[in-house]
């Protein structure tokens, strides 16, 4: 008896056609299967526009494109996730590839791309990813600017510290007391004696303290081009965040760089997180169970989840348990009835999410918002 293979199924029109993309920095590989799970084809295209169009051309001509699972939607696949949202074609963020199929088949572009695919057929990945194109996209890069530059004007001063408590004694001890700010500009208005730097003829002394007068003036330059930059953006931060979400802002200890956070966690589509309990889940707040023989009704916080929202909604929490008289009231309560600090601050984490989650901006024209560089007085 011959066995004869199974028939590919031809392109239509009426095939319902689900993509998976693995996504790479110079180079896309897209794999297609239908409604069944049949592989339908694979390719690899460039990381451009064109690449994108003719990608998307590639999978329509296997039939109507149900959806599309896209690797790495916040890096390497965001420029493709954004192009193919703005062609109103379904996408589905897939984040972690099928372990069981990558010991069993080994691990390829072709393979990752078709279990992608697979992924979104068989709804185990199911997010909608963020949209990344509007108001809130630019308030997330520029806090990504922001912080780089602020960690860089710390190691900035550490550095200096480190110059200045190795300095010759006559500049150490007139440095060693002052407070940070007046360092940096006491060494700022430093001048080092060049002459004595570049002579092979000065005493090594004198050729020493020249050497880290300079080195200190120029990391107190560096501090200071870095204070600057960092104020520049938190005023523009400001203002967007306050155009965004102005609501949110009036949230009892939820200031700018806290609302920033919970704009940048859900994304300039907000209404992709369907309820509070979702948000909840998300910042790693939701109540998980933890039941186990017989222990039963027992449930713990996630650990999952955004972690930088997690921590911005704990900083609200110690905010209001300490300025915020409802909530020390019923820190109170909660005590009395035996419960410890930190169950406490579980659940008022789990409450102000709710909160938070009431009052993020649903506007989904968020793009269209211009802001004034600088917060208005």
């Amino acid at each position: 008896m011959t066995i004869q293979p199974v028939p590919t199924p031809a392109a239509s029109a009426d095939l319902a056609v689900i993509g998976g993309v693995d996504t790479h920095k110079h180079t896309h590989y897209a794999a297609a299967v239908d409604s069944h799970g049949r592989l339908l084809g694979h390719r690899e295209f460039p990381a451009n526009d064109r690449g994108y169009r003719d990608l998307l051309s590639w999978l329509q001509g296997h039939g109507t494109i149900a959806a599309i699972g896209v690797e790495s939607t916040g890096s390497f696949g965001a420029t493709l996730t954004r192009f193919l949202t703005a062609q109103a074609v379904h996408v589905i963020e897939v984040n972690r590839p099928n372990r069981l199929a990558r010991h069993m088949d080994g691990k390829s572009d072709r393979l990752d791309a078709e279990q992608i695919a697979r992924a979104v057929l068989g709804r185990t990945s199911t997010a909608t990813p963020k949209a990344k194109s509007g108001t809130v996209e630019v308030i997330r890069t520029l806090r990504v600017a922001r912080a780089s530059a602020v960690k860089a004007r710390k190691n900035t001063f550490n550095t200096l510290w480190g110059v200045m408590i190795g300095a010759p004694s006559p500049l150490r001890d007139e440095l060693v007391i002052l407070t940070k700010r007046t360092l940096v500009n006491r060494c700022h208005g430093l001048r080092p004696e060049t002459d004595d730097l570049l002579s092979l003829s000065a005493s090594p002394d004198r050729m020493l303290l020249a050497g880290v007068k300079t080195a200190l003036r120029d990391l107190a330059r560096r501090w200071k081009a870095l204070d600057a930059e960092i104020k520049a953006l938190n005023k523009q931060i400001e203002a967007l965040v306050r155009v965004a979400a102005p609501a949110l802002v009036q949230l009892h200890g939820v200031g700018i760089e806290i609302a920033g956070q919970f704009l940048v966690s859900a994304g300039d589509n907000p209404e992709r997180i369907r309820s509070e309990a979702a948000f909840a889940k998300l910042c790693g707040v939701a109540p998980q169970p933890a039941s186990s023989g017989r222990t039963s009704g027992r449930h713990r916080l996630s650990r999952g989840g955004d972690r930088a929202a997690n921590s911005a909604l704990y900083i609200v929490t110690i905010v209001r348990m300490r300025h915020h008289q409802p909530t020390r009231d019923y820190v109170a309560r909660r005590t009395a009835e035996g419960l410890s600090k930190r169950e406490i601050i579980r659940c008022l984490k789990r409450y102000i999410a709710r909160e938070v989650f009431a009052n993020l901006p649903r506007a989904t024209d968020t793009s269209a918002v211009t802001a004034p560089v600088a917060p208005a007085a």
